[in-house]
């Protein structure tokens, strides 16, 4: 089956490496014009307009904005424009044990990984509801139900996400809205290679995960185009596992 986005304004959070630069690959290739957004590498972000338009793609811009300061946060949904397909991909972690956690560490985390995405539905689910259609995907992690134990208020955040999800999946039905999480597990980003460097760690972590091996950024697309498209109409509210297993 192919999905068709002809049409369709895409802002992917977070997009200039990682799942969020694949995300925006895919949709583009499925023929939506794609805002990319980044919180500071600009360059990493040409690049990834460089391979979309080589490919045939539209990036309609590429916006930089802190998205731990609720100011930029809402420079870059003026800046978006009208969108018809949200991806709040953008995440931070910090890697500390629970009783080193400092204050500005916690709110960091919180202010990234919910404030700014509730924000940024605030001022863009307006156009959504005007024209009866629009699909809001948020990037959550299989740390919602499995929590790293370093990684309290991260886990703590995608958790908080995912019942956010739900809250605003039951509210926006009726507008032809659908929000939906997609929850990846262990993938071999840039942010996942340091730490499964070490050879008996990464085989300690692959042995917990059913499948037997990590993830690649681009087993998590091919969900996300399906439920940014027409044909995902009917399934909302829900939390998909892109994991191998490791939620099991």
């Amino acid at each position: 089956m192919t999905f068709s986005l002809f049409g369709k304004r895409a802002l992917i959070t977070g997009s200039s490496r990682g799942i969020g630069s694949a995300i925006a690959e895919e949709l583009a290739k499925a023929g939506a014009e794609v805002v990319l957004h980044c919180s500071h590498n600009i360059r990493k972000a040409q690049e990834v307009k460089e391979r979309i338009e080589k490919a045939g793609g539209v990036v309609a811009d590429i916006i930089s904005a802190d998205l731990t300061n609720a100011v930029e946060a809402e420079k870059l949904a003026k800046a978006a424009g009208e969108i018809d397909i949200l991806v709040l991909n953008a995440s931070l972690q910090y890697r500390v044990k629970w009783d080193r956690i400092t204050a500005s560490e916690f709110d960091e985390q919180i202010r990234c990984n919910l404030f700014s995405s509730m924000l940024l539905m605030q001022k863009l689910v307006p156009h959504m509801r005007e024209r009866k259609w629009g699909r809001i995907i948020t990037i959550g992690s299989v740390q919602e139900i499995k929590p790293h134990p370093d990684m309290l208020v991260y886990s703590a955040s995608k958790s908080a996400q995912t019942n956010m999800v739900k809250s605003l999946a039951g509210q926006l039905a009726s507008d032809g809205i659908t929000v939906n999480n997609v929850a990846p597990g262990v993938i071999l980003t840039d942010r996942n290679t340091e730490a499964l460097s070490d050879f008996e760690y990464a085989s300690s972590v692959a042995s917990s995960i059913p499948v037997g091996f990590f993830g690649e950024k681009e087993d998590c697309t091919g969900i996300v185009l399906f439920l940014a498209s027409e044909e995902s109409r009917y399934i909302t509210g829900q939390s998909i596992f892109v994991d191998g297993g490791k939620s099991l």
